[in-house]
């Protein structure tokens, strides 16, 4: 059976200093509920909305980026609907005069490039924010904070052409990217990005899936919808079109209501607002593109001779690449980067760190100092991987956590001592090794640990006493 997919993606312009339509800061993420409001956000009598012209030009940009066609007149539009987290109970959003229509955000999935193409993207305020005790399906009442209302909200719609759950992660994945990319976006804030999922098979009822805010949130709730419609249909039942609500705690959609058809919002101009000409916004705002990813992936191939797999690895996070290319004009290159992203990047995956969180605990400076030690033979590969994960868990100096683990890597000259004591204490272990049994020399090279304290490196060590035996 097809599986036909097509995503709503909403994503705050958070990087903006005020809201869209008056002046209340962005930044409301850690206040407490409802102190960044105002009589515009909070839908009062007479309260009239401005528009915020830096959010404009921000949508623009990213219009550009994703090669979509930017109106030359845009207009908003009063979308009519009721609803406990909408306090004017009409949200201004666009609808027939949208920012830009069409472009396309080109993906990687099974070693394939492939084009997803847009419908749509416009400009939104974002409503305000439910809070449930429990789940949405168990809880009694419902607290509602407005410091989300008024929210700059950009709405990219996707064309029905996403065929599985797993290439719709890879879109939002490269879509979050190059959002940040464009600093309009940053995607760790709680609720920067939520998306509603479109859903039928082989041509069936489309079925609607909202507010899904993570993106494997949204790959299990559609692998879930996927199975839920396929049973139906194999036990000869219609699938209904309706909106579901993804419970993140069961892993399960559930049903919320009939879906609304287009004509149920009687969307009309918004009459407090101007309609606005984007010819001159668009001559602002173009040239001022930062470098994107496919650039910055050419961009360090060349300039620092990495692999295409290490370069690729290396755009999918800004802080990432900042911290490589930090270290990388310290150190080498082509040793900084199997560090990073090997070593230092799996460290940070194993504790749910993000780069952003190990700039705050370990610089790229202190990183790279640390290579140069391993560089000039004075601490070994395991003593560096050692070092690194007291750094992130406990913090303190790269040479004092050095020090007092004993991790100062010992002099060839004094591992060979070590290794030839070794052998001596070992015939058994020597005559093992000339009879062909590899796992011989592994003991010796563990003797070698034990009289070293873990302080010689074991590839060294082994290859000293190979020689040795002959």
């Amino acid at each position: 059976m097809d599986v036909i997919i097509g995503l709503e993606v909403h994503a705050q312009m958070n990087k903006l200093k005020s809201k869209l339509f008056c002046s209340c800061p962005t930044s409301y993420h850690k206040s407490p509920p409802n102190t960044h409001v105002c009589p515009v956000c909070l839908g009062m009598p007479g309260a009239m909305p401005v528009v915020n012209r830096e959010a404009i030009k921000a949508g623009i940009k990213v219009a550009l980026a994703m090669n979509a066609k930017i109106l030359p007149m845009i207009v908003f539009d009063r979308k009519n609907y009721f609803y406990p987290d909408l306090p004017k109970n009409f949200q201004i959003s666009q609808y027939d005069h949208p920012l830009a229509v069409g472009g396309y955000v080109t993906i990687e999935s099974d070693g394939k490039e492939k084009k997803i193409t847009l419908k749509r993207i416009h400009i939104e305020e974002d409503p305000g924010k439910l809070s449930y005790k429990g789940s949405i399906t168990t809880a009694s009442y419902s607290l509602i904070d407005y410091n989300r209302s008024g929210m700059p909200l950009l709405e990219i719609v996707t064309e029905p052409v996403i065929s599985s759950p797993k290439e719709a992660r890879i879109f939002l994945n490269k879509l979050r990217m190059v959002l940040e990319y464009l600093d309009v976006f940053d995607g760790e804030l709680e609720g920067a990005m939520r998306v509603d999922a479109n859903i039928s098979i082989a041509g069936g009822a489309r079925v609607e899936i909202k507010n899904i805010s993570s993106f494997k949130g949204v790959e299990k709730a559609l692998n879930y919808e996927i199975l839920r419609q396929k049973n139906l249909i194999k036990r000869g039942k219609a699938v209904v079109r309706e909106t579901r609500h993804f419970d993140e705690s069961q892993e399960i959609t559930v049903s919320l209501r009939s879906k609304e058809e287009e004509q149920d919002y009687r969307y009309f101009p918004e009459p407090d607002l101007p309609v606005i000409y984007t010819v001159e916004l668009v001559k602002e705002v173009e040239g001022t593109l930062p470098e994107m990813p496919e650039e910055k992936r050419e961009r360090l191939k060349r300039e620092y001779g990495i692999s295409d797999n290490y370069a690729k690895v290396l755009i999918l996070d800004l802080k990432m690449t900042e911290f490589f290319e930090k270290v990388a004009k310290i150190v080498d290159p082509k040793l900084a980067v199997t560090w990073v992203v090997d070593v230092l990047r799996g460290e940070l995956n194993y504790r749910d760190w993000t780069f952003y969180d190990c700039f705050k605990v370990l610089s790229p400076e202190e990183f790279a100092n640390l290579l140069k030690l391993f560089i000039e033979e004075r601490i070994t590969e395991k003593g560096v991987v050692e070092v690194i994960r007291t750094k992130l868990d406990k913090g303190g100096g790269i040479e004092e956590i050095i020090a007092e683990k004993g991790l100062f890597a010992i002099p060839k000259s004094e591992i060979e001592k070590f290794c030839k004591e070794a052998i001596e204490e070992n015939p058994k272990a020597v005559q093992d090794y000339y009879s062909g049994k590899k796992q011989a020399l592994n003991f010796l090279v563990g003797q070698v640990m034990k009289k070293t304290r873990g302080r010689a490196d074991p590839e060294e060590t082994a290859k000293i006493i190979a020689r040795i035996l002959g």
